[in-house]
């Protein structure tokens, strides 16, 4: 009995992927013969399912679109998606359908298992609203006409809760340049904007807030370490990420190549070397940000006198600096007047 069951609960799973299935895919897909699989079709019918049957070469099984809702299977990351859209909903007020909503809500976390309640209570906590098209922040990332970056639930869930418990936390990034690092961070909220998941969280090893793009993480690692929250709402929340999207988004950045060993240079720079890394035993990268190419061009008067290094960059940063060369060049009497007016 607990076979056949389990096999009918697998057969209602694949119906309700609403696609159509030839006979002989399910056949195949749950090991039976057809005699079985029409038994298990016909258990469905009792139970209120409206199941077409389809005959010929194009033949097979579907879910009929009726009147009534039969009892629905959900996988883990399914009844986490509900739960939370319903939550999400219920408190932004859904106009008219305020005590179905909440009703929905209520039958959908009754059954839920107490873990799956732990991460919809964490998300639900710990996300702040979000911000969509017409909102502050909408393509601001440059999402718009690009395919929405896939977000692991599990991944959003162990972060929702890492905020909720005030746990830190290790993992991989990379960032817009590819570049990767490994980050220790306080996590505080999950920010939706313009179709992405950001992390705000205070980053140990920069002594500062910094936001992260969900689909760069890699390699999440729970600590167990516990540490004492700053005081931040929802909106200060969004604030922080929104502000640092803006900033992205005008600013130019650049890598510097230093042919310097790591704890040196960051020695000589003091906590401008804070994003410095190591390229091997005697070379590091320091990479740049600014809003202006002016700024940027400045900080590089910061390398150790003496000491090789060259930029990767933008076209635009590399113009810049190559003009900027010639002019120091003629300024020294090295070289022809340029920039000259008339």
């Amino acid at each position: 009995m607990a076979a056949t069951t389990s096999r009918t609960l697998e057969l209602l799973s694949l119906l309700q992927s609403h696609r159509h299935w030839s006979a002989r895919e399910l056949v195949d897909r749950l090991g039976v013969s057809e005699r079985t699989l029409r038994r298990d079709v016909e258990r469905l019918r009792e139970l209120g399912y409206g199941i077409e049957s389809m005959r010929g070469s194009a033949g097979g099984y579907r879910l009929e679109a009726g009147t009534g809702l039969p009892p629905l299977l959900l996988t883990d990351d399914e009844g986490v998606a509900i739960a939370v859209g319903l939550r999400s909903q219920a408190t932004a007020g859904l106009r008219g359908a305020e005590h179905t909503t909440l009703s929905a809500l209520a039958k959908i976390e009754q059954v839920l298992p107490a873990p799956l309640r732990r991460r919809i209570d964490a998300l639900a906590s710990h996300a702040t609203p979000g911000v969509g098209p017409g909102g502050g922040a909408s393509g601001r990332d440059g999402t718009v006409g690009r395919p929405t970056p896939e977000i692991d639930t599990e991944l959003l869930g162990a972060l929702a809760l890492a905020c909720r418990d005030a746990e830190r936390l290790r993992f991989g990034y990379t960032d817009a340049s590819g570049q990767t690092s490994a980050r220790v961070v306080e996590p505080y909220r999950l920010v939706p904007v313009a179709r992405r998941w950001y992390l705000l969280a205070w980053d140990r090893q920069r002594d500062d807030w910094r936001t992260f793009r969900l689909d760069r993480m890699a390699d999440l690692f729970p600590t167990r370490v516990r540490f004492e929250p700053k005081p931040l709402t929802d909106d200060e929340a969004r604030e922080r990420v929104e502000r640092a999207l803006r900033h992205r988004d005008r600013s130019v950045t650049a890598r510097v190549i230093v042919e310097m060993p790591r704890e040196e240079l960051v020695e000589h720079l003091g906590r401008y070397g804070r994003d410095v890394v190591a390229d091997g035993p005697s070379r590091s990268v320091w990479p740049l940000e600014a809003d202006y190419i002016e700024i940027l061009a400045m900080a590089l008067m910061w390398v150790p006198r003496g000491t090789r290094y060259r930029v990767e960059g933008p076209p635009e940063v590399l113009e810049f600096l190559a003009e900027q060369a010639e002019r120091f060049a003629a300024a020294a009497g090295r070289g022809p007047a340029v920039g000259g007016r008339d």
